[in-house]
Order: structure tokens, then C-alpha cells, then sequence
């Protein structure tokens, strides 16, 4: 019994071997996420190279936590389960949104489909998705043959998205960014072109570490 006992204290770690691996993890941690982390904040804030900051969409600040979307996935899943530096390859994604999808909404699924295609080797790093109130009955019958690509999201039963400001779909259609760390950071209208857009997800792409 003495022997046991003994071997037992003797497995216990002491204090200052306990501050050694948490002093470890802090640092593995700072290795792993601390260049996606500083990116990011680079981006939004402009630090240290403010004048080659410049983007085309309305940034979004501070950026709104796509949780307050309130939506769920094609699967019924919610969506910011999909985000965060914890998965292995979270994604970049660009939501249409619209109460009803006319023909500036349309545009805006067309200008997704195609500048995430424009985006080359980046084009994987990103995906679409829309949520849309109401859809033409011809726009439904086209959908799988122009946009079978672009998920359907719907909004979460007994909830009511938050939308961040100036982005309601209900005063007009948008295109809303939200990065991997599942932050809505960005929003177009139909005022926007390809080209910004392109412009933009391409500065993103290079300068993020994740997604």
C-alpha cells in the first residue's frame, strides 16, 4: 500500500510543471491561430497599412456574428456551425439575400455564381448560399439547372433574423460575406459590380491564413 501511495505522489505533476504546459499550449496556440487572428484584424482595421486598405463593398463594423442570422442550412443544421478556426477547413461564404427575388436579385445570384468562378484557385475556399422569402415559380424551375451550386438556407423555426444594419433583404436584395471565423464582415448591393467584388474576395483570399 505504502508503494502505491508513493508512486501516486510521485505521478502528481508539481506546480511549476503545470505552469510549464500551460505556458506550452499558450504558445502552440499563438503559433497555430495567431497569424489567422492578426490577418484578420489587419483587415478590418487597416493596422499598419492603412493606405492600401480600400474596399468596394460596406464593411460591416463591427462585424455581426453570423449565429444572429438565425438560419439553418440545407440539412436543417445552423449555419455557424460550419465556421470557426477549430474546423479543419472552414469556409469563406456569400449569401444572396431578398424577401422576393426579382431581377435585381437575380442579377445578384448570377454576380456570386460567377465571381466565385472568377476567383480561380481560390474558388474552392468559398461557397454560396441564399436566402431568399419568395421565389418566381420561373426562377424555381431554373434553379437546379443555373444555380444547383447555390444552397438554399431558410430561417430557424420561432426565429427572426437580425440582419446587420442597411443589409435588410426587405428594403432590397444583397450579398452579404461572412469569413471563416463565421463573421458577417461585408455587404453589396446591387450598385456593386463583379469587378469590385472580385477585387475585394481577392485581397481577402490573400490576406487570410484560414479559409
Amino acid at each position: 500500500m505504502t508503494d502505491t501511495t508513493a508512486e501516486l505522489q510521485e505521478a502528481e505533476p508539481t506546480p511549476e510543471q503545470v505552469r510549464r504546459g500551460r505556458r506550452t499550449a499558450l504558445l502552440l496556440f499563438a503559433i497555430g491561430f495567431g497569424p489567422m487572428i492578426f490577418a484578420t484584424v489587419m483587415y478590418y482595421t487597416g493596422w499598419l497599412h492603412p493606405e492600401t486598405r480600400s474596399n468596394h463593398g460596406e464593411l460591416i463594423q463591427p462585424a455581426v456574428p453570423v449565429a444572429e442570422l438565425n438560419l439553418l442550412d440545407a440539412d436543417g443544421t445552423p449555419l455557424e456551425n460550419r465556421f470557426g478556426p477549430q474546423l479543419q477547413e472552414p469556409k469563406w461564404l456569400l449569401i444572396v439575400t431578398a424577401q422576393t427575388c426579382g431581377e435585381d436579385c437575380e442579377q445578384l445570384l448570377y454576380l456570386a455564381r460567377q465571381v466565385n468562378i472568377a476567383l480561380g484557385k481560390h474558388a474552392n475556399r468559398v461557397g454560396r448560399a441564399a436566402w431568399l422569402g419568395e421565389v418566381p415559380p420561373a426562377l424555381q424551375q431554373r434553379w437546379h439547372s443555373e444555380y444547383r451550386s447555390m444552397e438554399r438556407l431558410q430561417v430557424a423555426p420561432g426565429a427572426r433574423p437580425s440582419w446587420p444594419p442597411r443589409s435588410d433583404p426587405a428594403d432590397a436584395p444583397g450579398i452579404l460575406v461572412v469569413d471563416p471565423f463565421g463573421n458577417v464582415m461585408m455587404h453589396y448591393n446591387s450598385g456593386h459590380t463583379g469587378k469590385e467584388m472580385l477585387e475585394d474576395l481577392k485581397h481577402l483570399m490573400k490576406l487570410s491564413q484560414i479559409g
